[in-house]
């Protein structure tokens, strides 16, 4: 199968094999958020999370931005989130309140694995979603803005809860309390991105990563995923038994069949998924 072409120019994909390169594009804008980029983020990667022979997702920028954030401006014309003011009331929800489509929500809840290249400044919203992928690779020049203190908001799109998770309550009390920018050494250093490459290195670094996620049982790295999202809420007794369960599917598989034989082959195995 293949990806289907963006609806908007906005958003770049691209299927390289077994991985799907997503980019943000609007270099103009730092890449801030439209709502047509919204929309057409969460789409692909439903559609890439769907799609048997993808194994990577990577997501980077267009430029020198990864993501400035929501784009406040379309927020206040009456474009994301907001009502235009034209006539009062008259432009209210008349729903719910329900994030379920959105990215914040796809990108946490899918299996196939999300590698962030980050190319430059991710700020607010842009920060969150670095967040919400497993692995992040950040360029020498890139920069993590824990601004939102600053813009009288909130890091509203999972920041509170990843933050802390990955850095520790203090350290993340400081970047959000402080409103602190910092470079792609302290993200290093606090654990917030896996290396920091060369800017010309960075697409490179990231597709030699996804390949070697893309080489490996594609079952194993989802299971191995989706356990350990819902480990962060489960006791250790009930995470092992969904783990024995998965196993014993596993255990049933080509795949599995085809690891033991590459493996007494003393050969690379070659897995299909199935």
């Amino acid at each position: 199968m293949a990806i289907s072409k963006s609806n908007t120019e906005e958003l770049l994909v691209e299927q390289k094999d077994r991985i799907v390169v997503i980019t943000l594009n609007r270099p103009e804008r730092l890449n801030a958020i439209s709502r047509d980029m919204l929309n057409e983020l969460s789409a692909k990667v439903v559609e890439a999370n769907k799609d048997p022979d993808v194994r990577c997702i990577i997501l980077t920028g267009a430029g020198r931005g990864f993501c400035a954030g929501l784009d406040l401006v379309a927020v206040g014309e009456g474009g994301i989130g907001s009502s235009s003011g034209n006539s009062k009331g008259a432009n209210r929800p008349r729903q719910l309140f329900d994030l379920r489509d959105a990215p914040i929500n796809v990108m946490w809840n899918i299996d196939t694995p999300i590698i962030c290249a980050v190319n430059g400044a991710a700020a607010g919203y842009g920060m969150d979603l670095t967040l919400l992928c497993d692995i992040r690779i950040a360029a020498e020049s890139s920069k993590m803005a824990a601004v939102t203190a600053k813009r009288n908001v909130v890091p509203e799109s999972g920041g509170t809860w990843l933050l802390p998770r990955l850095i520790g309550w203090a350290k993340a009390a400081e970047l959000y309390y402080r409103a602190r920018t910092i470079d792609a050494a302290e993200c290093l250093e606090l654990g917030l991105v896996n290396t920091v490459v060369p800017d010309d290195k960075l697409m490179e670094t990231a597709m030699q990563w996804a390949e070697e996620i893309a080489d490996n049982a594609p079952m194993a790295v989802q299971t191995t995923k989706r356990m350990m999202r819902m480990g962060l809420e489960e006791s250790y007794d009930t995470a092992v038994d969904h783990l024995m369960v998965h196993l014993g599917a596993m255990f049933q598989s080509e795949d599995f069949e085809e690891g033991v034989k590459a493996f007494l082959e003393r050969r690379k195995p070659e897995f299909t998924g199935r």
